[in-house]
């Protein structure tokens, strides 16, 4: 929705007065199921950009962290540029990319298999462009894997009924194994919301961007790729090849493991919810899923 520049908050147009002058329009471009940030489009002159309001403290330093590793792993065509930032106002003022949000994007076969390919290319630089890994990292990493450990024996329990034996054996083994098994897995720098929601594909240079950083940090490589393991790759398991081949590595066994059950977690916890809401799209989504990783997994 388009609105006048003269409707953003008040303390944020002062802000923005200081850093981009004459700005006349703003359309808000928030994410419909993250209400608890708020971006919007901004035009000034023939220059657009994007500003937008951390939810919290921790997130705004997560994102303007992530700028600057961005600004080192990918191009100017590839990842916005941080204009300004201010930790009061947890505001961020970026560039604009060209292009426009993958996600529900009518893509052909062949532009879609190559957007995958792409978004593993810049995945794995982004992994490989190291930061250094702050001493309590491996701490939350492993808080992280014991709760989701906790949370399958959760669903195991109430899905019971809804699961097939090699269903319950796998979401079993994420509730048994899965700290175990990650304890001693490398830590990386994500970008942790790495989905099509947050690929930015320009038709016209045939590139691929990646936005929204404030899910940024360490954890594991394979956690970057939890999403498209239960959303996309149980149907798709050409996406799946086209991303490894732009990653440029398959997983180690021990990573391709965790990932199974990172993803299982998942899928149960879309079932689980699908089910305690009548959600067509969530139940199809964790049945699907699991029972596609139950038959590779056997």
């Amino acid at each position: 929705m388009m609105l006048d520049a003269a409707s953003l908050p008040a303390d944020l147009r002062r802000w923005l007065a200081d850093h981009l002058p004459g700005v006349g329009c703003a359309t808000d471009a928030s994410w419909p199921q993250r209400t608890e940030s708020r971006v919007w489009r901004l035009e000034a002159g023939t220059t657009a950009v994007y500003v937008k309001i951390n939810p919290s403290p921790e997130t705004h330093k997560r994102e303007t962290d992530a700028y600057r590793h961005a600004a080192a792993a990918l191009s100017r065509e590839e990842a916005p540029r941080l204009i300004a930032a201010d930790p009061a106002l947890q505001a961020i003022l970026m560039t604009a990319l060209d292009g426009k949000v993958v996600r529900e994007l009518p893509l052909t076969a062949t532009v879609e298999a190559q957007v995958h390919e792409l978004a593993g290319r810049l995945l794995r630089r982004w992994h490989d462009h190291a930061e250094p890994v702050p001493p309590q990292a491996r701490k939350g990493v492993m808080a992280s894997m014991d709760n989701q450990a906790s949370e399958a024996s959760a669903c195991l329990d109430n899905l019971n009924r809804h699961l097939t034996g090699a269903e319950r054996a796998l979401v079993s083994e994420v509730a048994r194994d899965l700290p175990r098994l990650t304890a001693d897995l490398p830590l990386v720098y994500l970008h942790g919301d790495f989905s099509p929601r947050n690929w930015v594909w320009n038709a016209k240079t045939q590139a691929l961007g990646l936005i929204d950083f404030e899910m940024a940090g360490h954890a594991l490589a394979v956690q970057d790729m939890i999403w498209l393991s239960g959303a996309v790759w149980p149907t798709r398991s050409d996406l799946r090849k086209s991303f490894f081949k732009g990653y440029g590595r398959e997983l180690t066994t021990k990573e391709h493991q965790a990932l199974l059950l990172l993803t299982t977690r998942l899928a149960a916890s879309y079932l689980a919810a699908g089910l305690a809401n009548s959600d067509q799209v969530l139940i199809d989504r964790g049945r699907n899923a699991l029972s596609e990783l139950a038959r590779t997994h056997t």
